[in-house]
């Protein structure tokens, strides 16, 4: 199944922007590779208590826009979808000026621990002085002033990736999970290839008419498009196996065939993603590893 993406979104920073009823996003000015036009804060809720999804990067103008759309309302709840800074660093400033405590599946923590000698390569973006108020098992339920946000535990992008769905409506906030602008960066040790899969047929047999995700605009059609999520990761496995049949070694041998029509400022996150699927494939048998799996290794098909 093919994939399209749609990468047409005006990010209007700084300015409130009503998406659902009683959903309104705010686009931080943090545009980059990784971040499209910037992260995406969602304000949720009416004439009651408002709750705050991701309210993004520690970055002041970002703040007082916020603050300015948040206006005289009170603030009962801001939930992070995962640790990444883009999405979490400003939560706790935040916290303290609305009064609302922090709602999260954990703190920080990779996929799997490092082996000995590894270096975190996104170590960088994980945001290890969060610490949610609030723990958020798989499934648990918040409700507040007229909305209710369901927590789906979506490990792969993140190990405590959270996207939340908006109860009785067929809304989802997504976070980095699925975006319609762009595939997830799934890299080790932070992601695991296999959890995002497992996440992917989580989403895929829900009944959502909606995504909201973390960057760029919605996800309409959200069953079709999740499909051809997993068909796209489904023939980047094949394209990495056949370069090791044609008998390239290495991951940079990898990416520079399989990628080699990509922006290479992402050519890293690119060599982090092909590791992530040669690690579940070597978890699956298919591939063996001269040693340990490392963007540095040798790659032989099993």
């Amino acid at each position: 199944m093919e994939l399209k993406l749609n990468k047409k979104f005006e990010p209007r920073h700084g300015e409130l922007v009503p998406v659902a009823p009683g959903v309104w996003r705010l686009t931080a000015p943090n545009p980059s590779p990784f971040t499209f036009h910037g992260t995406n804060t969602y304000i949720v809720g009416g004439k009651g208590a408002l709750a705050i999804i991701d309210p993004g990067p520690e970055d002041d103008t970002h703040l007082q826009a916020l603050l300015r759309a948040i206006g005289k309302q009170p603030v009962s709840h801001i939930f992070v979808t995962h640790t990444h800074r883009d999405h979490s660093s400003l939560a706790r400033k935040l916290s303290q000026l609305v009064g609302a405590p922090t709602a999260a599946e954990g703190p920080h923590r990779p996929a799997r621990p490092l082996w000995n000698g590894e270096t975190n390569h996104l170590d960088a973006g994980g945001d290890r002085d969060f610490r949610p108020d609030i723990l958020l098992a798989d499934g648990a339920l918040v409700e507040g002033d007229g909305w209710a946000l369901r927590a789906l535990h979506t490990p792969g992008h993140a190990a405590n990736h959270l996207a939340f769905g908006l109860e009785g409506t067929a809304l989802t906030f997504s976070g980095d999970h699925v975006m319609a602008w762009s595939t997830t960066v799934v890299a080790p040790p932070d992601g695991a290839m296999a959890d995002y899969i497992a996440s992917l047929d989580r989403f895929i047999e829900r009944e959502d008419g909606i995504l909201l995700p973390g960057h760029g605009g919605p996800v309409f059609n959200p069953k079709q498009f999740l499909r051809g999520l997993k068909a796209h990761r489904k023939m980047r496995e094949r394209a990495i196996l056949d370069r090791l049949s044609a008998g390239d070694r290495t991951i940079s041998d990898i990416v520079r065939v399989i990628y080699r029509n990509t922006d290479p400022r992402l050519h890293r996150a690119a060599a982090l993603s092909v590791l992530a699927h040669l690690m579940d494939l070597v978890e699956r048998g298919l591939v063996r590893v001269d040693g340990t799996a490392t963007l540095k290794a040798s790659y032989h098909l099993g």
